[in-house]
């Protein structure tokens, strides 16, 4: 740290913003500022296009739903919580890192083109796994039925509240783990990081009511690697983008092979 930033940071005020996009598009208030509008298209849209008026239930992401039932092991209830956890523990991690409160629009522009970007080599990696391991896109599950639109807002919050239970949350408390606790090398701790929280997001997808399947965990388990990595190099809010536009890229592309 030079002087003039232990100077800065013992008047309690704010960093510079990093003159890097590289930098900038990791940092917490960028994502969050990011991702806030599609947090409220998944909350406007599953209320529009994922309820069931009959019995009074909306179709949600299996993780958002776990993230309801944490919540109320501890008393706390109401449809919002994981949104407001996501913008608490982002807001959080701003305020103690002391980032300046300012986002470029040219950072949120070049966060939404590499979130589509990253989509494509995992699409290319499934795409390849449709034509000579399984019949099917993997990662999501299941033929080109029901309403686009439901399908689409269902991507939107498969990014963000998987991406915050397996990637966010889960590595960052198997790095206290793994690397602060037990005080494993940095090689084994990260590799096992990865390992981990990759078999436990293949597995979770099995909790709702699809068949289990080793060509599918296995591809999942190969995406949660791939989201694991890109998480440590590229940070929550482009990681969480590029697993809606993948989600997004395959739900297209089915409904345009049965058109």
């Amino acid at each position: 740290m030079t002087r003039a930033a232990s100077v800065s940071a013992a008047r309690g005020e704010s960093r510079d913003l990093p003159n890097s996009y590289l930098k900038r598009s990791q940092l917490p208030l960028a994502c969050l500022v990011f991702l806030l509008p599609f947090i409220v298209l998944y909350e406007v849209g599953t209320h529009q296009f994922a309820f069931d008026a009959r019995h009074q239930t909306e179709q949600r992401i299996i993780a958002f739903n776990l993230m309801l039932q944490f919540f109320r092991l501890f008393g706390a209830t109401g449809r919002y919580m994981p949104p407001l956890a996501v913008a608490g523990i982002l807001l959080s991690c701003h305020i103690a890192r002391n980032d300046p409160w300012k986002v470029k629009p040219s950072t949120l522009l070049g966060m939404a083109a590499e979130g589509f970007a990253w989509g494509l080599p995992l699409l290319a990696i499934g795409t390849i796994s449709a034509r000579y391991i399984a019949h099917y896109l993997p990662l999501v599950a299941g033929p080109a039925t029901g309403d686009w639109r439901t399908l689409f807002v269902l991507s939107l919050g498969a990014g963000i509240y998987e991406e915050m239970v397996f990637r966010l949350v889960a590595l960052t408390l198997l790095h206290l783990l793994l690397r602060d606790l037990l005080k494993l090398p940095r090689f084994w701790s990260y590799l096992s990081m990865v390992v981990i929280s990759s078999v436990a997001f293949a597995a979770y997808h099995y909790l709702g009511s699809e068949a289990f399947s080793w060509r599918s965990l296995a591809f999942r388990t190969i995406a949660g690697v791939y989201f694991a990595l890109l998480f440590l190099g590229r940070g929550f809010g482009v990681t969480a983008f590029s697993h809606s536009a993948y989600d997004m890229f395959v739900i297209y592309l089915r409904f345009a092979a049965v058109g």
